[in-house]
């Protein structure tokens, strides 16, 4: 049952300034409580023993997160700050206190494992922590009742929701962070992270977008554009590299707007970055829609040609129809995309294009559907993500007439044997390539490599590849991936300039920082002030 602070706490708008504690400070802070000493001889009763479980801090955490790239940033941070609160991480879900669960609400199916993973954690009687884009956008579900959330825009408060929860209380944050009355990008970029790949950093440079598509419930959760000042993005990078990571990942839900908010844009950003990524180090642009690329195509062939940068880019198209595109509000006809993927196709030899379809939007005719068929087999798109139209509650396309469940099936179907009808990497067989080796294969046989146009090698499982980049001879090819046969005489090279952090570390906290800048020691933390203290008391 949510508790009498459930109403003090919804909806709050966290508003940002100078005299706020920041997260090191509420870290310091946590961590100045001195508990009393107590004697030998004392008895622990069994009222004390039963208060002495629920302190927070010393419970076990499984957290399952869904979703995109800069979901999976967000649930990095948020393990982050967790373990160096003293909370336990765990991948065992059995074995955990407490589950926190960060939702994705772009299709249904991803809402729907949200939904059973919930209901499962209560019929385990675990306490249960909600985040993510489906509370953010709809927080007064039946199914979210009585749980504490944290909204998209909260996660550097992770800590204390989840010490509430522990205690049994029930708070939930969903506010916009605001500076001056400007909306912010999100938590700061600086928090204490978990890596799920310690050679990986993921980057969200903005949150929301210009759009307003019909079918996308994301935007109700992440709204409108909001860009991180490029000092902040290259300083985060800049300390990913001092921390051994070898690979970002810029993401957001539309990465080719970043930056208009602000007063700058996507190219000045990278030409930023690029200063920073040290020799065999590789960046990876994330999704970015038509409209906003077209206007920097020039500068974007010259970013995606540089020997540090992945050629690489993801462009949905979502219908190769004119009209379908007109329903979804996509704000750009199907020219505008093929002069995207054309131009880039010319600038930028071997460039990778991924796009995205959905199949069976409202409307959509058999000759809309054709469009798309046809685009596909001109294309041949070596990176396809094909969706079927799933309605989203609240959303306008949710309202509008349906096409049949057996068509959109049917649909689904046909464009997925189109893609499967040929094989992009065949003609690569014999090549000679640098890959930047950086993940294990789902089977476990290979480590996972990329090569400068981000397509996947499988490369043998040998210790001295991780996190190296190293010369193959592609002597295979599949619908997904090549397999490499290193080079005998060639040395593996090493791009990180640190050594990379253990699976689990802790990355970003102070004491990294100021052991970087030659001191051994954290500084003391301010003492804090009875505003700070009524801060971090009532979450």
């Amino acid at each position: 049952m949510p508790s009498s602070c459930d109403s003090l706490m919804e909806d709050i708008e966290d508003m940002v300034s100078s005299s706020d504690p920041t997260p090191h400070e509420r870290q310091s802070a946590r961590k100045s409580i001195i508990p009393r000493s107590r004697k030998k001889k004392e008895l622990l009763s069994d009222e004390e023993l039963q208060a002495d479980s629920l302190i927070p801090g010393t419970q076990k955490i499984w957290m399952k997160t869904w979703g995109c790239s800069h979901n999976n940033s967000d649930g990095e941070y948020m393990a982050g700050q967790l373990a160096a609160s003293g909370y336990k991480m765990t991948d065992d879900p059995t074995e955990a206190d407490v589950w926190l669960l960060n939702s994705c609400t772009v299709k249904n199916p991803a809402e729907d494992h949200f939904r059973n993973s919930i209901k499962k954690a209560q019929d385990q009687e675990k306490k249960v922590v909600v985040a993510g884009c489906v509370p953010q956008a709809q927080p007064r579900m039946d199914y979210l009742k009585g749980l504490s959330i944290i909204g998209v825009q909260q996660i550097d408060r992770v800590v204390e929701v989840v010490d509430e929860a522990v205690k049994g209380h029930s708070v939930r944050l969903l506010g916009q962070k605001k500076d001056g009355g400007r909306r912010l990008g999100g938590a700061r970029l600086d928090l204490p992270k978990i890596r799920k790949n310690p050679l990986i950093e993921i980057i969200s440079i903005n949150t929301g977008c210009l759009n307003a598509c019909t079918y996308c419930k994301t935007k109700h959760a992440r709204g409108d554009l909001a860009s991180y000042p490029i000092e902040e993005l290259v300083e985060r990078a800049r300390q990913s590299f001092q921390e051994g990571v070898c690979e970002i990942w810029l993401t957001s839900e539309d990465t080719g707007a970043y930056g208009r908010d602000i007063g700058t844009d996507l190219p000045t950003l990278l030409w930023r970055l690029v200063e920073e990524i040290p020799e065999g180090a590789m960046l990876r642009l994330g999704m970015t829609n038509p409209p906003y690329i077209l206007e920097h195509l020039e500068e974007m062939a010259k970013i995606l040609n540089h020997p540090r940068v992945y050629a690489f880019l993801h462009v949905p198209v979502q219908s190769a129809s004119d009209s379908v595109l007109m329903d979804m509000k996509r704000e750009y006809c199907i020219d505008d995309f093929k002069r995207v993927v054309d131009f880039l196709k010319e600038r930028v030899p071997g460039v990778t294009i991924a796009t995205d379809i959905i199949c069976g939007f409202p409307g959509e005719t058999e000759e809309d559907f054709q469009e798309t068929i046809d685009l596909v087999k001109a294309y041949r798109f070596p990176s396809l993500f094909i969706n079927q139209f799933y309605p989203r509650p609240g959303t306008p396309a949710a309202r509008m007439e349906q096409v049949p469940a057996h068509v959109k099936k049917q649909r689904t179907k046909e464009l997925s044997q189109v893609f499967h009808s040929y094989n992009p990497y065949d003609h690569k067989v014999g090549e000679r390539q640098h890959v930047l080796v950086t993940e294990e294969s789902f089977d476990s046989q290979y480590y996972v490599a990329h090569n400068k146009y981000y397509e996947q090698v499988l490369v043998p499982k040998r210790v001295e590849f991780k996190g190296k980049m190293i010369v193959v001879d592609i002597y295979e090819a599949g619908k997904h991936f090549m397999k490499g046969k290193p080079v005998e005489d060639s040395k593996p090279f090493t791009p990180s300039i640190a050594m990379p952090l253990q699976k689990g570390e802790v990355s970003g906290l102070l004491q990294v920082s100021t052991y970087m800048h030659g001191s051994c020691r954290a500084p003391p933390a301010p003492p804090c002030t009875k505003e700070q203290i009524w801060v971090l008391v009532l979450g």
